[in-house]
């Protein structure tokens, strides 16, 4: 029996999805990517994302100016996202595969401001990954509770360090809560999402954002987690946005002009990523660079 005929108003996109922060298929962080969104909706590009349930979906605009490559959209779950780390990487990963003729250097409008994107390639020119810089300074937006955060990462108050720094809440772009925690206790941390409810609620964070990056220093090196139940991500394999700000908050801690840093994450989710970091004081402020090795999966076709 033949299926009825399709219809002239289906439109068809075109997406890819491609595992970011590894070398290894079904590692690091998964991403999909719409390289030619015009005529998507914001309703139509949440839905996508939604429907896909990957921590992020970018779509992939015509740029606003005509020296930059290209204007970038990015949606996790439930909301558009100004910036992320991932997405960005995995998308300058994408298109500088499919379209060699936009050279060393990738600049995507996006709502956080300009990011710039620089392609890694092998010895044979082969495009293997990328590494952005985050578009905005490090922003301390203050202390959290550490009570109250500990009870989102369910761990207890002692677990917490806070030698260091406490708990504090930051931005490069897209805010975070960095939490240094016991190594001992890093793989014991669970979310709770009455917690976050909570705290989101008694410290008036818009929208209920409030994403928590965790991390310990450990014999292997610095190990890193991230919990945003609210935004729909229990848990992320590798956030490049969030360990940007580690590492610089890490370098402010201190008076060196440069820190590199290699932090592993989604360990605990058997999706271990592994991003390279970097962050420099500049007479901005300090700035922060992230950058690793992406595979491509999937390719496929959403119909509307």
């Amino acid at each position: 029996m033949n299926g009825p005929a399709s219809s002239p108003s289906v439109r068809r996109f075109e997406f890819v999805t491609v595992d970011v922060f590894t070398k290894q298929r079904f590692g690091g962080n998964p991403l999909a990517v719409f390289p030619h969104a015009e005529g998507l909706s914001d309703a139509e590009m949440q839905a996508l994302a939604a429907e896909l349930n990957l921590s992020e979906t970018t779509f992939v605009l015509a740029p606003t100016s005509a020296g930059n490559t290209a204007r970038l959209r990015i949606f996790n779950r439930t909301a558009e996202m100004p910036f992320a780390g991932h997405p960005n990487v995995g998308t300058g990963f994408v298109l500088a595969r499919r379209n060699p003729e936009l050279g060393d250097v990738l600049r995507f409008e996006e709502q956080a401001g300009l990011v710039e994107v620089r392609p890694a390639r092998s010895e044979t020119g082969e495009v293997t990954g990328a590494e952005i810089d985050a578009p905005q300074p490090l922003q301390l937006l203050g202390v959290m509770p550490l009570v109250g955060i500990a009870a989102c990462i369910g761990l207890g108050a002692s677990e917490v360090r806070t030698a260091a720094h406490p708990p504090l809440r930051a931005t490069m772009g897209v805010d975070f809560v960095i939490v240094e925690v016991a190594a001992q206790a890093l793989s014991r941390a669970a979310p709770s999402l009455a917690a976050f409810q909570q705290l989101a609620e008694a410290e008036g964070l818009a929208d209920g954002r409030l994403s928590i990056l965790l991390y310990a220093h450990t014999d292997a090196g610095i190990r890193s987690r991230m919990f945003a139940p609210l935004a729909g991500t229990w848990e992320d394999p590798a956030t490049g946005s969030a360990n940007a700000i580690l590492c610089a908050l890490l370098l402010s801690l201190g008076q060196d002009r440069r820190l590199e840093c290699e932090v592993m994450q989604g360990v605990e989710m058997g999706r271990p990523s592994h991003l390279r970091l970097a962050s420099w004081r500049s007479d901005a402020g300090i700035r922060a660079s992230v950058g690793g090795d992406c595979v491509e999966m999937f390719r496929g076709e959403a119909t509307l």
